[in-house]
């Protein structure tokens, strides 16, 4: 049976405002025409989200680097031989592929560019709700902190999540879960597994609303729902795909549908329409009738990263990120353990 632990001093997680780089086509060809140059000289390598802009997810392929989910960009950058590793995207990845690479220098545009579920899963905190818990399992989702992930025993993304807690469930192992309610809901409603859940949420795919995602499916009846499981439960129970970013991309090649309503953060159309071109996405809902902004699921800390910011830390080093080493030989462990887990399944 499924419990929720309220905490008793739940951090309130104020998104910052939205904030776009807006850029003249001479600036965007002169900035990376500069990018390119000085990636060369530092032996560097970029890696994006599906949720950055259009111009590094570009860049991103255009230099012979990633643009993918945060499985595959912690893969690709313990892979690759660059000695600079450039993230594009919120401080865990950064964090992320510095625990990987201790020996690699980790580069982010911006370090303010966090994430809604890290801000609302302190260490502290979480160390001490373990602490009670000393027969779970610890699970954390990838979005949380090295210290966080440092006192995990695994660690999971949106697409190896229902994988790995249906793995422990079927060793009789009970999970603790952390931080984000409505995916831990989700996997604990799909693999039946006792979990303990921490009350994160992300402040974007909470937003999505499923009366109105209702009355879109009615207006566009040959289109299918592709839904990310960080959303609410009543928001995925509308969904004919449910899964990472990577499964919505793959699902929107596959399947022979024309039209398709996406539930997640719009960054990822850019990638959606070079992927399956010839075929409409539609922005699912964030608010009712009325409404200024009808469809606005993007995350504002995503935004944060650009063309001019990328270009300021490779000209000075600045926004290196730095791991403890006794924080990175804990973390690396339960990260680890994920990539070897997807290795083999």
């Amino acid at each position: 049976m499924q419990t929720l632990f309220q905490m008793p001093h739940t951090p309130k997680v104020i998104a910052p405002p939205m904030v776009e780089e807006v850029l003249g086509a001479d600036e965007r060809a002169t900035l990376i025409a500069h990018i390119k140059t000085m990636m060369a000289q530092q032996n560097a390598v970029l890696v994006a989200h599906y949720y950055t802009s259009a111009d590094l997810q570009d860049l991103a392929d255009a230099t012979g680097g990633c643009v993918s989910d945060s499985l595959e960009m912690a893969r690709f950058g313990h892979a690759h031989a660059a000695s600079t590793i450039l993230v594009a995207g919120v401080k865990f990845m950064g964090d992320t592929a510095k625990i990987l690479n201790p020996e690699k220098r980790v580069l982010m545009p911006d370090l303010n560019a966090n994430c809604s579920l890290d801000l609302a899963c302190p260490a502290d905190e979480f160390s001490a709700f373990c602490d009670q818990h000393p027969d779970r399992v610890v699970v954390v989702y990838a979005n949380t902190s090295a210290a966080v992930k440092a006192r995990a025993d695994w660690v999971v993304t949106s697409g190896t999540a229902v994988k790995i807690v249906a793995h422990l469930h079927a060793l009789g192992q009970k999970i603790l879960w952390a931080p984000d309610k409505y995916l831990g809901d989700y996997v604990q409603r799909t693999t039946g597994a006792d979990m303990l859940l921490w009350q994160g949420s992300c402040v974007v795919h909470e937003a999505f609303k499923a009366k109105e995602l209702a009355a879109m499916k009615l207006a566009h009846p040959d289109a299918a729902v592709l839904v990310h499981p960080e959303s609410p439960a009543d928001v995925i129970a509308l969904a004919d795909v449910v899964g990472s970013t990577t499964q919505i991309i793959r699902a929107a090649q596959t399947m022979p549908n024309r039209e398709f309503i996406v539930a997640t953060d719009n960054g990822i159309f850019h990638k959606m329409h070079a992927a399956a071109p010839g075929k409409v996405f539609i922005e699912a809902p964030t608010a009712g009738v009325g409404a200024t902004c009808k469809s606005c699921a993007h995350c504002p800390w995503m935004a944060m990263n650009g063309l001019r910011s990328l270009a300021h830390v490779l000209e000075t080093g600045v926004n290196e990120i730095l791991v403890d080493s006794a924080t990175q030989q804990k973390a690396v462990l339960s990260i680890q353990r994920m990539l070897d887990f997807a290795a083999q399944h």
